[in-house]
């Protein structure tokens, strides 16, 4: 690492920023909450990419009086240190990454600033811990005032506000805010997608969620039979072979693997803006074709798993039950009567989106507003899943199921995977996250003005700097 070179990046940053006089001053009035102090104007929950987007975007927009929290040590949020085990992002590395607009905060500008620009031209993808340490960077040049090991246990409404109780440290600890933004990421929609046949008591002893910590070392000399043939699914089988499991046995319900990225495909600026002005049907319509194709797993995770000789994947092989046999897992297929055994199973169906399982919000959690409430789909395109899909206002502000009976919901912003079928993927997806952070400052920084009307108006008046003074036409104020 040139340290010279990292130093010279952290000033053409600050100049950057400079130069576009950026952040400017704070302009929300001070509002105090029920117990008269000052309360935050807005509280982001998640200090990950998404997180990040839209503290800095807040920020450039003058709303400066944020907080920022993550249940995480620092460098340990989000995905990419934990249950993430790809080596690389999947994205392109061309894309930008959470830089706001401004170049000198793009991935490229940090990776060549610290190794080079060779480096970076002969740079497949991004490995993991850089992203990581990119996304840490951030955090420190836009001095975003983020609190680590600080978990949000509920919100719920406190007169007109947002009360907000936490775990911080081990320590409860409430924080009123007048919004809040949930930047959760995937797992933040609904948690863990545990499919009903298999049988729960076998985590944690034997069974694991692909986004769970697992300990491949007491894998070692193991069978271990995964469940789904997502990319999750493909990058556990290889990291359990890689650290010494015996067999890897994939089981697939389709009978070809999914071969084209539609989301590649859709990820342009067109779409990624246009998306939230479509008609709810057509949104539908979309969200329903992309369920159903799914995404192929990446070429290069392919090849790492089969380059393991333990790796064995079964396609056409639907799983009708998961059961605890004895010692070990009972992995029972349609169409065969006994079962097949394996030491331990991994789960990897992805993540679900449930607007009403949202542990933070398990308080509010039944005036929320789902896309099944708003809208019914035509017989052949009804599916269960997206009708639990929160239904987000154009800001990604919660919605009332009954309009009038919790109007605080609509304090809440859901920027994580929730959000995909109301606004695409653009808060859950490395190629929209720009998108999504200036569309939910910019939806605050409205609401936030109008609320402040009166203040705001009482600012204007009082502005008194004259401009004539010095010339003959100059009249003094006689106020």
């Amino acid at each position: 690492m040139d340290d010279i070179s990292a130093h010279q990046h952290d000033a053409a940053v600050a100049r950057d920023l400079a130069c576009l006089g950026l952040p400017p001053d704070n302009w929300p009035a001070t509002v105090t909450g029920p117990d008269g102090a000052p309360v935050l104007d807005v509280l982001i929950v998640g200090a990950g990419m998404n997180g990040i987007a839209a503290a800095g975007a807040l920020l450039f927009k003058g709303v400066r009086n944020i907080a920022v929290i993550d249940q995480a040590a620092p460098g340990r949020e989000g995905p990419w240190m934990t249950y993430a085990r790809m080596g690389t992002l999947r994205s392109p590395k061309t894309l930008p990454g959470p830089a706001l607009g401004i170049p000198s905060l793009t991935y490229r500008a940090w990776h060549e600033a610290r190794f080079g620009t060779a480096d970076w031209e002969r740079l497949y993808k991004i490995p993991n811990e850089l992203w990581a340490d990119y996304l840490g960077w951030l955090q420190r040049v836009l001095s975003l005032p983020v609190r680590h090991r600080n978990r949000l246990v509920a919100l719920t409404p406190a007169g007109s506000h947002l009360r907000a109780r936490l775990d911080a440290d081990g320590a409860p600890q409430e924080l009123i805010a007048r919004r809040v933004i949930l930047a959760t990421g995937r797992g933040g929609a609904g948690g863990d997608a545990w499919p009903a046949f298999v049988d729960r008591t076998l985590a944690p002893e034997r069974a694991a969620h692909t986004n769970d910590p697992i300990d491949f070392d007491r894998l070692r000399g193991q069978s271990i039979a995964i469940l789904g043939a997502g990319a999750s699914g493909w990058d556990n089988a290889a990291t359990a072979l890689e650290q010494g499991a015996a067999r890897v046995d994939m089981y697939v319900r389709r009978p070809v693997l999914p071969q084209v990225n539609k989301g590649r495909g859709s990820a342009f600026p067109g779409f990624l803006y246009g998306w939230s002005a479509l008609p709810d049907a057509e949104r539908w319509r979309y969200m329903a074709y992309f369920n159903d194709v799914q995404s192929p797993v990446p070429h290069e995770t392919v090849h790492r798993a089969l380059a393991q000789p333990g790796f064995h994947i079964h396609l056409g092989h639907p799983v009708r039950a998961v059961a605890r046999a004895n010692d070990g897992v009972a992995v029972t297929l349609a169409g065969e009567a006994e079962p097949r055994r394996h030491d331990f199973l991994i789960v990897a169906t992805g993540f679900q989106v449930d607007a009403r399982a949202i542990p933070e919000l398990a308080d509010v959690a039944g005036d929320v507003a789902t896309w099944g409430d708003r809208y019914t789909p035509p017989a052949a395109l009804m599916r269960d899943d997206l009708a639990r899909h929160p239904y987000l206002g154009p800001g990604f502000e919660l919605t009332e199921r009954i309009p009038g009976r919790n109007p605080a919901l609509t304090r809440i912003h859901l920027v994580n995977h929730g959000a995909a079928l109301s606004h695409t993927a653009i808060a859950s997806d490395i190629p929209g996250v720009n998108i999504a952070a200036e569309r939910v400052a910019g939806a605050i920084s409205a609401s936030l003005f109008c609320e402040d009307a009166d203040a705001m108006r009482a600012r204007v008046e009082a502005f008194d700097e004259p401009e004539l003074q010095g010339t003959p036409f100059y009249v003094p104020s006689t106020d």
